[in-house]
């Protein structure tokens, strides 16, 4: 999914990690906006890659549980810049927060996933 949406990894910290998304083809619904769906699928992608970090990956995996998102402003090209934010790292549960900006830095989306972290044996 990251690769067909052209998702582009572009810094990660302690609690966090960022990423970029262009608005393009791929990413346009039919009136020449941001998707909706793409929104989501750059947050899953971004939370999931986030949770994958926190955890052994030889012997745990996590998987989404739940993701919500509210789409605030609309974007008709260039890119989008999300940054993921560690709300709780559980040892069965994690919540990661992911604002969605466009270039000048205005919120277009905030959404907000639950992984599970389980064992790599029930992935």
């Amino acid at each position: 999914m990251a690769g067909h949406l052209g998702i582009e990894f572009t810094d990660i910290g302690d609690n966090w990690i960022k990423a970029r998304m262009p608005v393009d083809e791929r990413t346009r619904q039919p009136y020449g906006r941001l998707h909706g769906g793409a929104s989501v699928a750059l947050a899953e992608t971004l939370g999931s890659v986030a949770g994958v970090l926190t955890v052994d990956p030889a012997t745990t995996a996590v998987v989404g549980m739940e993701i919500n998102a509210n789409h605030i402003r609309p974007v008709k090209d260039g890119f989008v810049h999300a940054v993921a934010t560690a709300e709780s790292i559980g040892r069965t549960t994690q919540i990661w927060t992911i604002r969605i900006t466009d270039a000048e830095e205005r919120l277009v989306c905030l959404s907000r996933i639950t992984l599970a972290v389980i064992p790599l044996a029930r992935a």
